[in-house]
């Protein structure tokens, strides 16, 4: 299956249009910039997916600094302007519309934690939950999920991991972590959200499971 085939699959197992929970690839943002509709961020990731990894790290759910704009956990529209992710050419146009581009602090943790490692090349990163959770009466506001929506992420999660058998799954995060543990899905290891004053932890964390 070529990496486009599987973005795409990943992408059709999750609903759209859901109160409160955005879909990056399929729901457009009124804060999109023109050049950056679902389309342009389901390439993004399919650009994302197209290597051989050894790592997958699976997060808790896409911000609306990050995944929301940009297509890819983790991952924010400042560090893409950068290009400082691999495998995909650094952005010449903007993703969203807000005066300057987001930059996601979480985002930022987990890709310098990655290239200090030396693994940023090897590792794929993904969400339990891949839509994103927001306060009905704001956009750019991120809730933690419920059980029910985190449920939500499962099929896309199961496909992923099947479709990387020798990646090492690491959970980032007790909500991550709880869902690959109620899947069944064997994982290397689990390291604490880099959010909410974790960034040393979870940096720490993950180098000892390297």
């Amino acid at each position: 299956m070529s990496k486009a085939a599987l973005a795409s699959c990943l992408v059709e197992t999750l609903p759209s249009g859901l109160s409160g929970l955005f879909n990056p690839w399929r729901d457009r943002c009124p804060h999109d910039a023109a050049l950056n509709g679902p389309q342009e961020k389901l390439d993004r990731l399919a650009l994302h997916l197209d290597c051989d990894p050894e790592f997958i790290l699976a997060g808790e759910a896409p911000g609306y600094a990050g995944c929301r704009y940009s297509g890819i956990a983790f991952t924010s529209e400042r560090l893409l302007g950068e290009g400082a992710i691999p495998r995909i050419p650094a952005m010449q146009h903007r993703l969203s519309t807000r005066r300057l581009p987001f930059s996601e602090p979480s985002a930022t943790i987990v890709w310098k934690t990655l290239y200090r490692l030396g693994i940023a090349e090897r590792t794929i990163l993904w969400n339990a939950l891949q839509l994103h959770p927001h306060r009905p009466d704001s956009l750019w506001s991120n809730r933690t999920p419920t059980l029910s929506e985190i449920s939500l992420g499962e099929p896309a999660l199961r496909i992923l991991v099947e479709a990387f058998p020798c990646a090492k799954i690491i959970a980032v995060g007790k909500k991550s972590e709880g869902l690959l543990h109620g899947m069944g899905i064997p994982t290397a290891g689990s390291v604490r959200h880099p959010a909410n004053g974790g960034a040393t932890e979870f940096a720490a964390g993950l180098a000892a499971l390297m």
